[in-house]
């Protein structure tokens, strides 16, 4: 067949060409509905996402950078922001241990880290004591100086780390932009919160805590301390010392140093039979100068009398021992100790003056050694609580009021508020210091004995704690307090906190506090006014 005429072909090939164009002018018509098919994040997961990454940016480029090196006071450190949700300051004095300082509430932590102590300025304080009382002052400035140099180069970190992984996770600078932006908003809050509840105070009351001392004869497992008990309550002991020698070295920072005059008392409570106790109980007698020792109940477990010669090394703790029955002592075991020399036996609201200081207790009502629940326990307690308050407001008609009042159940304790300044309990095994509504200050101590032998059953043994109370001789008030935690049976752990009153605390307003004769109802746990608090 012959070929077309080129005119002719000119006019077909549109023609045969029309469907492929319709074809082609259709797909592009249809490929936007294509692409509104796919499904688009949601909002709140979009900023779910640019929060994860804002925040894991953050945190590496603080990881990085974010640390400067300052001195503080005869230290020199190094100084570091950390994510945290209770915020503080933590002083890492490796290896002995760490200081941690309630100093600010914000989701950042201030970790400082002593390097190295300088010779020139540690001589400087040597040569001359009298800048000792400055140097809260200039430990505050000296980290006020040095969180401000960690401020501005950590909110260079986190910008630069947010930002930096914001590229590498959208690939827009702008979003990239807009996680540096972010975080440094997440920065400046952070910072604004710990400015505003910074306390520069909280440096007197810090808390210790560390690997103290680890001998090679101290074993762990609840066999060979049955088997060593003796080794081991030794090196207990040695914690204690060691401890208390360690805080007292340190403690030019905790300003409270009770002067020779101030009245120390130990409180124990809830021994249980453990003869570690006796140990340490002497150790922490003769480390704080103690004058009295106090122990709220439960020395024992049965109270039976084959328990009573557990109680003998009492009378060798060198300080009187004042003693109020507990739940698991019997009247076998405080008939026992009343003959005991050097022991001041506490009960029916019976007043002893004893070593400057006037106390008044009542035993337990209850005796329950199978820790059993009888009918009308909380009744007894609130009736026996009510007839020690009776005996206060009777001693303070008499013209002798007492400043200590001693139970065992803070349930009966509570019962005194208002007839008391202080008034001490124990039964719950862990320590708590609570004011009452009518100005009695209630201490609960916490398990000296580490709740008993019996601790070894379990997986976690129970702390071993006691306090030492600070009075003033002349008004006879608690100026301040020690928490003293040791690790449970074979462990070699240790805490010490310091704590002060608030009308104690520099800077707190004297408030119209009484005398221990004031009538109920005052405000009995703070000094008068004008009278004279221990020195920091």
């Amino acid at each position: 067949m012959s070929r077309a005429p080129a005119s002719v072909r000119s006019v077909l090939n549109p023609i045969r060409q029309a469907p492929r164009a319709l074809a082609r002018h259709y797909r592009s018509r249809q490929a936007p509905a294509t692409i509104e098919l796919v499904a688009q994040p949601h909002p709140w997961t979009r900023a779910a996402g640019l929060v994860a990454v804002v925040l894991l940016g953050a945190w590496l480029g603080l990881l990085v950078v974010g640390n400067v090196r300052a001195p503080v006071g005869p230290m020199n450190t190094t100084m570091t922001l950390r994510p945290s949700f209770t915020g503080g300051t933590k002083i890492n004095i490796s290896p002995l241990g760490a200081l941690e300082l309630n100093s600010h509430i914000a989701p950042v932590r201030l970790d400082v880290n002593v390097d190295q102590l300088d010779p020139d300025r540690s001589q400087a304080l040597v040569d001359r004591p009298e800048r000792l009382s400055g140097l809260q002052d200039e430990v505050t400035e000296d980290v006020g100086r040095g969180t401000l140099d960690l401020a501005m180069r950590s909110g260079v970190a986190v910008v630069a780390g947010a930002t930096a992984l914001g590229l590498v996770v959208y690939r827009r600078p702008r979003r990239a932009l807009a996680a540096g932006g972010l975080a440094l908003t997440l920065l400046a809050a952070s910072g604004g919160t710990a400015y505003a509840t910074w306390r520069p105070d909280s440096v007197l009351e810090p808390k210790f805590s560390g690997l103290l001392i680890s001998a090679p004869s101290l074993v762990g497992n609840a066999r060979s301390i049955v088997t060593e008990f003796d080794v081991y309550q030794k090196e207990l002991a040695r914690l204690v010392t060691n401890v208390t020698k360690l805080y007292n070295a340190t403690s030019t920072l905790p300003a409270y140093a009770p002067d020779p005059s101030t009245i120390r008392v130990l409180h124990v409570s809830d021994i249980h039979l453990n003869p570690a106790s006796w140990k340490i109980i002497a150790s922490l007698v003769e480390q704080y100068k103690v004058d009295v020792i106090v122990d709220s109940g439960d020395t024992m477990d049965h109270g039976t009398a084959a328990e009573n010669g557990f109680l003998d090394p009492i009378e060798d703790l060198g300080a009187p021992y004042v003693w109020v029955r507990g739940n698991h002592d019997s009247m076998i075991t405080q008939r026992y100790l009343e003959d005991l020399k050097n022991v001041h036996v506490l009960d029916d609201g019976r007043a002893q003056t004893i070593k400057g200081l006037r106390f008044a207790g009542i035993g337990d009502p209850q005796f329950t050694p199978d820790r059993s629940r009888r009918t009308g326990a909380e009744q007894s307690q609130e009736l026996a609580g009510a007839r020690l308050a009776t005996a206060l407001r009777d001693q303070r008609t008499a013209g002798t009021p007492v400043d200590i009042a001693v139970a065992h159940e803070p349930s009966a304790a509570r019962e005194v508020d208002g007839e008391v300044p202080l008034v001490l309990a124990g039964h719950l095994h862990h320590d708590e210091m609570e004011n009452l509504p009518y100005g009695t200050r209630l201490r609960i101590e916490g398990s000296t004995g580490g709740s008993g032998l019996r601790a070894i059953e379990g997986k976690h043994p129970d702390p071993i704690e006691a306090s030492i109370l600070y009075f003033d001789r002349d008004t006879r008030l608690l100026q301040a307090w020690d928490e003293i935690e040791l690790g449970g049976l074979g462990l070699t752990t240790a805490e010490v906190s310091r704590h002060l009153p608030k009308e104690n605390q520099p800077g707190a307003s004297p408030s119209p506090g009484t005398s221990p004769s004031t009538s109920p109802g005052t405000s009995l746990g703070t000094p008068p006014e004008g009278t004279p608090s221990a020195s920091p």
